[in-house]
């Protein structure tokens, strides 16, 4: 009877869904109740291993105490109130974001997703430049709204735009000599995931990162990491900017979301002094961006990570899990860094990501069809990494 009961409320509220709301993903035959840790508890009673966080926005993992205390607080006091007044949850959600980020980039602009950051930062550096087209990669995912979208050169994402924001130009991800080819003095800024997610979990070699910091400085050009998915402790360290796997390099602008707020939504650019000069008062604006609300849950998703030692947690636990699929035969690479990683198979990965559903273990796939994503909460232990390879390995086994 519980069962059929559970099917019911399923069938029932996915009806529902479908009546009244838009079509946006295909969902999953689950209906997310609760969640705690790495785990998601569904309305049948059965719990989910969570290695996709929700499109990596549950950094924290699921409901961390301290986070929801911190909004529990904050909803208590003023759930909002505009830019126009100043705010002791923004000065603080600012400054200790500022603490964090290598140390060029001094000031914080706050919005409500990674698309509106990503529009700023596009906006900030023609401002500052004068100039107005913007290099972008092929396979680089950079959001949905106008300008954002249109910066997007990854299947079919561009042409849901058009008609696409003129001035933008496609470089080849990773080969320097196509930006160096047209990056003329119309070009205002190159964004870049530094590690393409959705294209499949694609990075460059880090000597690509240090060409592309070079160029911009010769000709320039402003240079943006969209780290709306690298961000926030994802790679085990605060930022790919400043890390070893890109040569230290440092851009002038980082924008961030996912997993800036442990899931309230809202997006972050930082940006240098040299940026920050051309921004005037009016230039950017935003109603709800840098909410009170947010702004706690900023504050507490950073003090968390710190607290709970999340960033070494990450390497830790990534070179167990490397370790671990090397027993894997069938994972032909395992793609990124940290906890943005990519298992490729020799053959699609659709099947595999449904059999391990079916598991009770949520995984991700991406616009690689071999490519199963992984984008799990960085709390993640070396012990639930287990549980998933050797379900990994029997979904293989029966697949």
């Amino acid at each position: 009877m519980k069962a059929v009961a559970a099917v019911n409320q399923l069938d029932n509220i996915a009806s529902r869904e479908e009546q009244y709301e838009l079509a946006t993903y295909k969902k999953m035959p689950i209906v997310a109740e609760r969640g705690e840790g790495v785990w998601v508890f569904t309305s049948d009673g059965e719990r989910y291993l969570d290695l996709y966080g929700g499109h990596a926005v549950a950094g924290t993992g699921h409901c961390h105490p301290h986070v929801v205390n911190a909004i529990k607080k904050q909803a208590e006091e003023l759930l909002f109130y505009s830019n126009l007044v100043y705010s002791e949850a923004r000065a603080a959600a600012a400054q200790k974001l500022v603490s964090i980020a290598p140390d060029s980039l001094t000031k914080a602009f706050f919005c409500n997703s990674g698309t509106e950051a990503n529009e700023n930062a596009m906006r900030m550096a023609r401002m500052a430049t004068g100039r107005e087209n913007v290099i972008t990669f092929s396979g680089g995912f950079h959001g949905r709204t106008a300008d954002a979208i249109s910066a997007t050169f990854l299947g079919k994402y561009r042409d849901i735009g058009r008609p696409n924001v003129p001035g933008h130009l496609q470089a080849e991800f990773g080969d320097i000599e196509s930006v160096r080819a047209i990056a003329d003095g119309s070009i205002a800024a190159i964004m870049l995931e530094p590690i393409q997610s959705m294209a499949g979990v694609k990075m460059a070699e880090p000597s690509f990162y240090l060409g592309l910091r070079e160029l911009c400085d010769e000709r320039g050009i402003v240079l943006i990491y969209d780290e709306v998915q690298t961000g926030v402790g994802r790679t085990g360290e605060w930022f790919f900017a400043g890390s070893a796997a890109g040569h230290g390099v440092v851009p002038d602008i980082v924008s961030l979301a996912k997993a800036l707020g442990s899931g309230i939504p809202v997006g972050a650019c930082l940006v240098t002094e040299a940026i920050a000069s051309h921004i005037k008062e009016n230039d950017l604006g935003t109603t709800f961006g840098g909410g009170m609300m947010a702004m706690a849950a900023v504050t507490a998703t950073l003090e968390a990570i710190e607290a709970d030692a999340m960033l070494a947690n990450v390497r830790a636990v990534e070179s167990h899990l490397r370790g671990r699929l090397r027993e894997v035969e069938q994972v032909v690479k395992v793609r990124g860094s940290g906890f943005l990683l990519g298992l490729e198979f020799a053959d699609k990965a659709k099947p595999i990501h449904e059999v391990l559903l079916e598991k009770r273990i949520i995984t991700g796939t991406s616009s690689d069809p071999n490519v199963l994503r992984l984008l799990p909460p960085l709390c993640l232990t070396m012990s639930e990494v287990d549980l998933f390879v050797d379900a990994l390995t029997s979904a293989l086994a029966a697949n």
